[in-house]
């Protein structure tokens, strides 16, 4: 919950306009400023003050206690000018909720954190849990100092301005040796060096079985000493996981709150198809599976660290619990983004997100060009030329299976005659794959003509380098029969200069000379122009390939200089 503190009329019709808009994150407290403080404070997670800088610093001073515990501040001007995050930029999530407030209001986001005022992702930001030197690490990654990436376990991590990054064996160190400060990727219960940050990745599975009535001590304990004996972090632990018969086993359930990780439950005929090293009839007969906990453990994938155990307990009863302890893989993450036409206000604020998310960029050269000032620090960047489409897939499919976060970018949507078709041909289940979708030419190009695309309308691609011209003519003639507004992509370059005039003189059959036909280059771009022709003036000498060109249908008009193609609404055919 986000609690919302103002003391003037001005501050209080901005306070107004986010509980308005955030009904459900926010609360309004009123009554004297200093008591609405302290008792937001003590009950929110956030804060937005709509005061002085100074005076919530001196009201929110007696109250801060621990940087992971404290909510975060954000202080606004009376003028709505400024957010300022005030306290917990990282921990609070004031860096963040500045950048919300500041979007709502339309007020500048103030962020004096050090990582994030230079774009260098906050160590305790990556949704990791964190040990060890994080302030000194994190000073050599600001100072450009030399910083190593120990990794045990791959994980997807945002980029990292790092000087060397390697793998390590379950027995190395991973230790600063005094040439380097070390962020270390592991799941073992090791101690982090001097200048050395552990990021415990969450890769362990513990899979747990237990008789009707089993103790939750004896569920935890087990679960406890299993990951210490095999030196593994419980920092690390993603889930407990279990037969479908045992999820309201109260035990069990136990377990998983003290843990503070989710219970995982499978059918018995999923936990019977998987192979185990120990099975046995005891659950077989009981549920329906030769195997529960390493069945359970294994059920998602993985490698078995520490097969079945038993309980042991201290009354010499029969043990009533057993657990098993599973490695997964990382999933590597592959964003497939769409930068739109060309024109930074048309990015989308996902896809601006998911570009600083990314730690490799693969793409053409030119897109490269576009957005490289939206990377941050120590994005690996695989850029290629004009051509190169499916080499470029396939290095982002495998960097992603290499357990990285990778973003693949095209122009205008990349689900629309760009990488996002032979990246997923490419791909399979063994990584997420995330689409962001774009702005595309054609819909660009629609917003400057007018509304050519009012009413049903498809877009062809008269580039027959993957295409057979044969097909191409048969979808232009379809298109042509069916009175279907058309858009063509890559509609001519220099060695294609034929394709253009065929597929209008197959529209001609169809469609009068007076047909509308909008030509627009460079959609939104700093050199864009646009003009507004017919189908029997068009000449296709003056169209290229940063041209698409939209032919309207039957219905088209030509209004007050802009291309209609009217819906077909009842009340417009009225007469007035």
């Amino acid at each position: 919950m986000i609690g919302l503190i103002s003391a003037t009329a001005a501050g209080a019709a901005a306070r107004d306009r986010l509980a308005a808009a955030w009904p459900a994150r926010t609360r309004v407290y009123d009554g004297p400023v200093g008591d609405a403080v302290r008792r937001a404070f003590g009950e929110c997670e956030q804060l937005v003050c709509f005061l002085a800088t100074g005076a919530v610093v001196r009201l929110v001073a007696p109250l801060l206690g621990d940087k992971a515990s404290d909510p975060g501040v954000v202080c606004v001007d009376e003028g709505g000018r400024f957010a300022v995050s005030l306290v917990g930029g990282h921990g609070g999530g004031a860096n963040e909720l500045a950048g919300e407030v500041g979007e709502l209001l339309g007020a500048e986001p103030v962020v004096t954190t050090a990582t994030d005022a230079v774009g260098v992702a906050g160590l305790d930001t990556l949704g990791l849990p964190v040990e060890g030197a994080v302030a000194a690490v994190s000073r050599a990654l600001l100072d450009g100092g030399s910083v190593a990436l120990r990794t045990e376990t791959p994980w997807p991590l945002p980029p990292l301005p790092l000087t060397e990054e390697s793998a390590v064996g379950t027995e190395g160190t991973g230790g600063a040796d005094g040439a380097y400060a070390v962020v270390r990727v592991t799941d073992r219960a090791v101690v982090p060096g001097e200048r050395e940050v552990l990021l415990r990745p969450p890769s362990l599975v513990v899979g747990v079985g237990a008789s009707r009535g089993a103790p939750a001590d004896e569920v935890h304990g087990l679960v406890e000493e299993c990951l210490r004996e095999a030196g593994l972090s419980p920092a690390s632990l993603a889930a407990l996981a279990t037969v479908d018969a045992k999820a309201d086993e109260p035990g069990i359930v136990a377990a998983a709150g003290r843990l503070g990780v989710p219970l995982v439950t499978y059918g018995p005929s999923e936990l019977a198809a998987v192979e185990v090293p120990n099975p046995s009839d005891a659950p077989l007969a009981a549920v329906g599976t030769p195997s529960v906990a390493e069945a359970a453990a294994l059920a998602g994938g993985g490698e078995l660290l520490v097969p079945k155990r038993k309980s042991r307990r201290a009354d010499g009863q029969p043990a009533m619990a057993t657990c098993a302890v599973v490695r997964r893989a990382a999933r590597g993450r592959l964003a497939v983004v769409g930068l739109g036409p060309g024109a930074r206000d048309l990015l989308t604020p996902r896809a601006k997100a998911e570009l600083r998310r990314a730690a490799v960029l693969v793409g053409l050269d030119q897109y490269v060009d576009q957005i490289r000032d939206l990377l941050r620090p120590g994005t690996r960047i695989l850029e290629s030329g004009l051509g190169a489409e499916e080499e470029r897939a396939r290095t982002a499919v495998a960097e992603a299976r290499a357990g990285r976060s990778v973003a693949l970018i095209g122009s205008g949507d990349a689900g629309v005659y760009a990488m996002a078709s032979p990246a997923l041909a490419e791909a399979s289940d063994d990584i997420d794959v995330v689409g962001v979708p774009g702005v595309t030419a054609a819909l660009a190009a629609g917003a400057i003509l007018g509304a050519p695309l009012g009413h049903d309308h498809v877009s062809i691609s008269l580039s027959d380098l993957h295409t057979p011209w044969e097909v191409i003519e048969r979808r232009v003639r379809a298109a042509a029969e069916a009175d279907i507004v058309v858009t063509f992509y890559n509609p001519r370059s220099r060695g294609r200069d034929w394709q253009l005039p065929k597929a209008l003189a197959v529209l001609a059959e169809h469609r009068e000379p007076s047909t509308p036909v909008g030509v627009v280059r460079n959609a939104s771009r700093a050199d864009e122009s646009s003009r507004l022709t017919t189908l029997a003036h068009l000449d296709p000498a003056t169209v290229d390939m940063m041209t698409v060109v939209t032919v309207g249908n039957t219905a088209t008009r030509r209004i007050a200089g802009r291309m209609v193609t009217p819906r077909g609404y009842r009340w417009q055919q009225e007469p007035r």
